[in-house]
């Protein structure tokens, strides 16, 4: 079996890189947040504080 020149390993390892960074940057930006839901003021604050010393 012969063995793989020098040029073709590296060639290969530059494209799986590219791919690589392809995958990751349309993953990346196809992601799509949900804008987070807005709480009246009175849910996520106490009325009063009460410490326990």
């Amino acid at each position: 079996m012969p063995q793989m020149a020098p040029l073709s390993w590296l060639s290969l390892y530059i494209m799986f890189t590219i791919t690589l960074i392809m995958f990751c940057m349309m993953n990346y930006y196809i992601f799509i947040p949900n804008p987070p839901k807005t709480f009246e003021k009175s849910k996520t604050l106490p009325a009063t504080m009460n410490w326990k010393w």
